[in-house]
């Protein structure tokens, strides 16, 4: 089935919210909250000052979702942008959603004139690495740390 990639709008986040509770918990959050969720990912509608929310529709039914950051990073002295979230439901995954959002996630960093487009994933996570492998990305050398506060 054709999959169609389009900004997420005041009209349609509510479609949304379901795969938001999904996405953590695949990463097994514990603390999930729907408000918090509301008001968190709701700051990227109508404006891309924060960013963009991008979902991925398959007739009516919303099957993913990427969440794509205005990011800066210092050492290049550029912005870039940040795929801090894309998630596929499991049922449809592997039809090639996943790409086409990071694609339109591309052409929205390329819009904004960054220098790039970046992400990181579980270590864990190889299906989603399989996927990122097959774009063409660079693995980075970085290693990420949490500090929770």
């Amino acid at each position: 089935m054709e999959t169609e990639i389009r900004l997420v709008t005041e009209d349609s986040f509510a479609e949304l919210e379901p795969l938001f509770i999904a996405y953590q918990r695949f990463y097994e959050v514990e603390d999930i909250d729907e408000e918090r969720n509301r008001k968190f990912f709701s700051r990227f509608i109508g404006s891309n000052h924060s960013g963009w929310l991008l979902g991925g529709w398959q007739g009516d039914e919303v099957v993913g979702f990427g969440c794509f950051y205005r990011h800066k990073s210092s050492l290049s002295a550029t912005t870039t942008i940040l795929m801090n979230d894309l998630y596929v439901v499991e049922g449809a995954r592997g039809e090639g959603i996943g790409r086409s959002l990071i694609k339109a996630g591309l052409g929205l960093a390329r819009d904004a004139g960054a220098s790039c487009l970046e992400w990181s994933t579980a270590p864990d996570n190889h299906s989603a690495q399989a996927l990122y492998d097959s774009t063409g990305a660079e693995k980075s050398t970085w290693i990420t740390y949490e500090l929770e506060t």
